[in-house]
């Protein structure tokens, strides 16, 4: 005898309640410029997978790294800042 086995998890992984929240999609906007800042730095870093990376490749590498820092630090410094109750020094 074979049984037969729905799939359920698969049919209901999709339900509407399973959507993300205000405060999830308010985290990801805010998030938003050190993802965009990190994409940069990997389309840099790809485009010299397949050759010697020129000058050129380097300094385009080295403005993304720097731009990956400077948007964590302010992603870190807003969420820091928002965390401190009263303005803590």
């Amino acid at each position: 005898m074979n049984h037969i086995v729905t799939v359920q998890d698969a049919v209901t992984a999709f339900a509407p309640w399973m959507e993300p929240t205000d405060a999830e999609l308010l985290a990801i906007e805010s998030e938003m410029p050190a993802i965009l800042a990190d994409v940069d730095l990997l389309d840099a870093q790809i485009v010299t997978l397949d050759r010697t990376p020129t000058e050129l490749d380097e300094r385009r590498i080295r403005r993304a790294r720097r731009r990956v820092l400077a948007a964590r630090r302010d992603l870190v410094n807003r969420t820091a800042g928002a965390s401190l109750p009263g303005g803590a020094a």
